[in-house]
């Protein structure tokens, strides 16, 4: 049923060709564990040069991202409030872009071959509900281009799930 999708090159294109399959599978799904598990697959498959994508999911109780569904190597497990650059885009509730992660002060070095990262904060209704986290092995892997469609990539992704009967 699904087939490795070869992208155009033109970067907006494929975004929002991304978007539109992240509607298509998730329309009807009622579990956030596969909506998060399919959107990082999904995100794996689209994005070239990178080591590691997926989801921290925020837990108020102990004041820390926990590791969610993701593809690449296994990961730190927690993350606590305002660490790394994860922490810290829930902290300022702000997509953090990093050309050069050993630049970040504080950064969290689960794989030592990432280099650049991006992470953006998923907020429902208001609420943390968790980072989308991607990391590369190549210096300035993103830029303005990734982090507006990524951003509105998460945007998509929250609609689904509030949609989702998991209480967050």
């Amino acid at each position: 049923m699904f087939q490795t999708i070869y992208y155009s090159g033109d970067k907006q294109r494929d975004y929002d060709l991304l978007i539109r399959q992240l509607q298509a599978l998730s329309d009807g799904e009622q579990d956030e564990i596969a909506i998060l598990s399919n959107t990082s697959a999904l995100l794996n498959q689209f994005l070239d040069n990178t080591n590691w994508v997926g989801f921290y999911i925020w837990k108020e109780e102990e004041n820390e991202l926990v590791l969610g569904p993701f593809q690449g190597l296994p990961a730190c497990i927690r993350i606590g409030y305002g660490k790394g650059v994860c922490g810290t885009a829930i902290a300022k509730k702000k997509t953090q872009l990093l050309a050069d992660v050993h630049q970040f002060p504080g950064h969290i070095a689960c794989d030592g071959d990432t280099n650049s990262e991006i992470v953006v904060p998923i907020i429902l209704d208001d609420k943390i509900f968790g980072v989308l986290d991607i990391d590369s092995p190549i210096h300035d892997r993103f830029d303005e281009t990734d982090r507006i469609y990524l951003e509105k990539f998460v945007q998509t992704l929250q609609y689904y799930l509030k949609m989702s009967e998991t209480t967050y």
